[in-house]
């Protein structure tokens, strides 16, 4: 590939573009009808001012008309017009079929990409942005496309077919036309290389300012409980700010291309105009196809009018493009072994030793952990905040892969399991509840799809959640919105409970499961999932120490590493950093 200009930008813009072309491709009946559409309509309608012009020369002088010249003239251009309209449908019906499903095939690639990328990279990522690439760059790119088929492949036959039916007329002008016409493409060019840099940085701000409005919109409750709205107007103030200073840029640059081209082309048409008259006095060349002439000066340059009118549209999705294929281009998870095992059930028996772990690879956040859970035993992770209790909890569910030693699961090496099937041993009840947009079966069934709704109404009387549910206006067919807005934050954790206690799995993770249920319920709760968790290991984050009295084995971590371990009895009568923690939560202040 040949660098030019800036170098790395020029490989980014080659790939990007090839990649377009690329997606364009993968709907070869659509980019056929469109090509033959383009490729058959723009001729017939350019034979138009040939055959006006034929019935302009039948007009000899007065009292001296030829009839049958005009008639043939004026039914040919009726026929070839209505020739020229179907094929044009044609071409636009495929074009913009062409368009939305290629854009609809790079966000589906996109999302798949998300779904496939490592949890830790997605964590990493603001998910506004991601969100707004996923919707709002698809859409640009869908309009760039579009704007793309329907007027540069129409607007390429053009040039072709006009410049060659101009020579047939007259070459001179011909000649003076296609002389002239290169600074209108200058002008463009250079108008163009300055958009596609504001364009981007254009798309960057949008996708920062979407994160930023996600993020708040989502926490509403929390900002205005701290009295912070006027920090946070002022924050996206200047988020705005940005993506206004962005967008005037890039809009003012591209709308500077359309008025500066129409001038090129208007010299260019005068120059004709000019020439023409002079020649036809001279008897080179007729009226009528001084006429013709003028019809095709105007239609040979219609095509660059047009390429500017839709520049900032395209350099747009040019942009838009390469923020999608970024995340189309995120690694998936390194792929599972072909010997990993995929094990259908599990005793429970798991073991880490000496397990290393850094987010960045650099500073390490969980450092020799070492600990064994039997089968049946209930395991807690307490510890202050940040010391690691919930990165143990994504290190079990292989979310992140550790860096050192080795977790195993009944004797075999987690690494050597299937993802899907190693998770599949678990169920979780986290602090932050996740719902989606569907029915309260449907939710509660998320696991398990096929579920009969006896299982489900069982599931939720398990989780003290039935009641509630009755007394929704559809019961459980209730719709709920996305996220579950309408139900209460104790209602919707009793719901993720429900989905939990009908998926019945081996083994339990519970990371703050009752923190937003009331006292009464949460013993309710608690009894239901003392029934849960009876036979079936079970690993429990907790803050509240009060709720893991009965545990098997309490791990206490600090700063990534277990200080202490025992039992609740054991633990306080060493009087140590679980005893401190311990009695803070019932000292006075």
């Amino acid at each position: 590939m040949r660098l030019s200009g800036s170098g790395g930008g020029d490989i980014v813009k080659n790939t990007t573009l090839a990649r377009l072309i690329a997606q364009l491709g993968g709907h070869k009946r659509l980019l056929a009808g469109a090509i033959l559409g383009a490729v058959t309509s723009v001729p017939l309608g350019l034979l138009g001012p040939v055959f006006i012009g034929q019935a302009i020369d039948g007009i000899i002088g007065p009292g001296q008309v030829d009839f049958a010249a005009i008639l043939r003239g004026l039914v040919l251009l009726g026929i070839t017009a209505l020739a020229s309209a179907a094929l044009q449908w044609l071409m636009l019906v495929c074009t913009r079929k062409l368009s939305a499903q290629a854009a609809q095939r790079m966000r589906r690639q996109a999302f798949a990409a998300v779904n496939a990328a490592p949890l830790q990279r997605i964590d990493g990522h603001p998910h506004g942005d991601i969100v707004s690439r996923l919707v709002n760059d698809a859409d640009a790119v869908a309009e760039g496309l579009l704007q793309a088929l329907s007027q540069l492949l129409p607007g390429v036959i053009t040039i072709v077919a006009t410049v060659v039916l101009m020579f047939w007329l007259n070459a001179l002008i011909a000649v003076i036309v296609i002389v002239l016409t290169p600074l209108s493409i200058l002008f463009a060019r250079f108008i163009a290389r300055r958009t596609t840099r504001m364009f981007r940085a254009q798309t960057r701000a949008q996708g920062a300012m979407s994160a930023y409005v996600n993020e708040h919109v989502r926490e509403q409750a929390l900002l205005r409980a701290f009295g912070a709205e006027a920090h946070s107007a002022a924050e996206y103030g200047a988020l705005s700010e940005d993506y206004f200073n962005a967008n005037f840029k890039a809009t003012f640059y591209a709308s500077v291309a359309n008025p500066g081209t129409r001038f090129i082309n208007a010299l260019v048409y005068a120059a004709v105009g000019i020439v023409g008259a002079v020649l036809a006095l001279n008897g080179a060349i007729t009226v009528g196809g001084v006429s013709a002439f003028l019809a095709y000066a105007n239609q040979y340059t219609k095509p660059f009018n047009e390429v500017s009118a839709v520049l900032a549209q395209m350099q747009s999705a040019f942009a838009s493009a390469e923020r999608l294929f970024e995340l189309a281009d995120w690694q998936p998870e390194a792929p599972d072994a072909d010997d990993a095992a995929a094990p259908a059930h599990s005793a429970g028996h798991v073991q880490a030793q000496n397990v290393q772990f850094s987010y960045d690879g650099v500073t390490p956040l969980i450092r020799d952990l070492s600990f064994e859970a039997k089968p049946g035993q209930r395991v807690a992770l307490v510890g202050p905040t940040g010391c690691g209790k919930t990165t143990v909890i994504n290190l079990l569910m292989r979310f992140y892969e550790i860096d050192g030693g080795e977790i195993t699961v009944d004797g075999a090496d987690a690494r050597k399991i299937k993802r899907n099937a190693l998770r599949g041993l678990y169920g979780m009840v986290l602090q932050d509840t996740w719902l989606k947009q569907a029915t309260v079966r449907e939710n509660i069934a998320y696991a398990r799809p096929d579920a009969t709704l006896e299982d489900v109404m069982e599931a939720a009387r398990a989780a003290h959640a039935h009641s509630f549910i009755k007394r929704l206006p559809n019961g459980y067919d209730t719709v709920l919105d996305s996220g579950g807005e309408n139900l209460s934050a104790g209602q919707r954790q009793l719901l993720c409970i429900a989905r939990v206690m009908l998926e019945k799995p081996d083994m339990l993770i519970l990371d703050e499961a009752t923190s937003s249920i009331d006292t009464r319920t949460e013993m309710l709760i608690q009894r239901a999932l003392e029934k849960l968790m009876q036979g079936h290991t079970s690993f429990i984050v907790a803050h509240r120490l009060s709720t893991i009295e009965s545990a098997d084995s309490i791990l206490v971590m600090d700063a990534g590493r277990i200080v202490e371990r025992g039992t609740h009895a054991q633990l306080l009568e060493q009087g140590g950093f679980y005893a401190k923690l311990y009695h803070s939560q019932f000292a006075p202040s």
